[in-house]
């Protein structure tokens, strides 16, 4: 039987839900080059500049030197180093944990993380806009699977009141496409009130929130109350890979139970040393000036546009149908700005939107324009923050 691979592709197509890859010939800060058209960047996580930085590229260069291109194995063969290991230290310092465990991304922290903590007999409740890693993860886990509307307290109780096994929460800090924030504290307590652990991943909120950027849950003096924190080197840490900090018997689990940490080749040992230079660059003073600069800038474009001020780095632009999203991110590609359009599945049907990313590198004129360009082009009742 053969397979119809061009027939998916043209139902793709149809509804407006195709993805192409865009080729950039040049990417520096928030400027970038795509088919000889200079773009200005407010689709990108690097929130506080650092991808491009001086400083970043100078320490990544530095740990090539020391450390060479590539690890050589899986970290239980003979892929750790001690910049591996100077990384982990660091970051359970910087989340306030006992341990940390890194990962080659994200997505391979969840993959890791969930199916080795519960599994058949075990529940996981999981906020409806949580990211698809999160998603997977607890599908591949084995446990039961509960979905509670996004930050609906009332039904996650219910649902707590319910559960069989040992039962984890799983939520996101801030939220990546609606760039709204979970009501953390009241989760903490209601999983308190119940014997259930909490697994938070705070990928959008470190380095933009909580003192030294340490995030939401350190903004809120929770650290030392939930169970597993997740998160990532890709955002504002401007790098790549992904970590869980928790409690030393957690991350030991883990070691010997994450099958996308055991069967992986590590991450080169040169960007965990460049790793842990950027995370003391963000919990410093320069991380400091640097994320004073992005909230800033959240405040100019939050003001020109009219909206409330996004308690994190992500304004959401929700326009509804794929085709208008994807109409206003051409318009927007032509005037010189890269914004792309977040369309179904990423974003449920009918919320189709521009998701707009600010950096502390963007300069007020970028701002400015981007807004004047955005008020042309979306009615000012349709132009919102978070909460959606």
């Amino acid at each position: 039987m053969s397979w119809d691979l061009t027939g998916a592709l043209r139902d793709l197509e149809s509804s407006g839900l195709r993805r192409r890859l865009r080729v950039l010939d040049t990417a520096d800060g928030t400027r970038v080059t795509c088919q000889d058209r200079a773009l200005r960047n407010f689709a990108s996580n690097d929130y506080l500049g650092l991808s491009g930085s001086g400083f970043l590229r100078d320490a990544l260069a530095t740990a090539v030197q020391e450390w060479g291109a590539g690890a050589g194995a899986s970290r239980l063969v003979t892929g750790t180093s001690r910049a591996h290991a100077a990384l982990e230290e660091a970051l359970a310092r910087f989340k306030g944990t006992e341990a940390a465990l890194t990962f080659s991304s994200g997505h391979a922290t969840a993959l890791g993380t969930l199916p080795a903590l519960v599994g058949r007999g075990d529940t996981i409740l999981l906020d409806k806009l949580s990211h698809a890693c999160l998603v997977d993860a607890a599908r591949l886990s084995g446990a039961t699977l509960r979905v509670f509307p996004h930050n609906h307290l009332g039904k996650l109780e219910r649902l707590l009141q319910g559960a069989g096994g040992r039962v984890l929460i799983i939520t996101e800090s801030v939220f990546s496409m609606d760039g709204d924030c979970a009501p953390l504290r009241e989760i903490v307590e209601l999983k308190d009130r119940h014997g259930a652990w909490l697994l938070v991943d705070e990928a959008h909120a470190v380095g933009v929130l909580g003192p030294q950027g340490r995030g939401l849950a350190a903004a809120l003096g929770l650290e030392g109350r939930i169970e597993l924190q997740m998160g990532t080197l890709s955002k504002a840490l401007g790098l790549s890979g992904g970590y869980l900090a928790a409690a030393q018997p957690v991350i030991d689990l883990l070691v010997n139970r994450a099958r996308s940490f055991i069967y992986s080749t590590a991450p080169p040992p040169a960007l965990a040393a460049a790793a842990t230079q950027a995370l003391a660059w963000t919990a410093g003073p320069r991380g400091d000036a640097a994320r004073a600069q992005l909230h800033a800038n959240l405040h100019r474009l939050a003001s020109a546009l009219a909206v409330e001020v996004p308690p994190a780095a992500i304004l959401p632009v929700i326009l509804g149908e794929e085709a208008t999203a994807l109409a206003a991110a051409e318009h927007l590609m032509q005037a010189g700005f890269l914004v792309p359009a977040i369309r179904y599945p990423t974003v449920a049907r009918g919320s189709a939107r521009l998701r707009v990313t600010l950096s502390a590198a963007h300069e007020a004129a970028e701002i400015d324009a981007l807004a004047s360009e955005l008020r042309e082009l979306i009615p000012a009742p349709r132009a919102g923050a978070g909460g959606h």
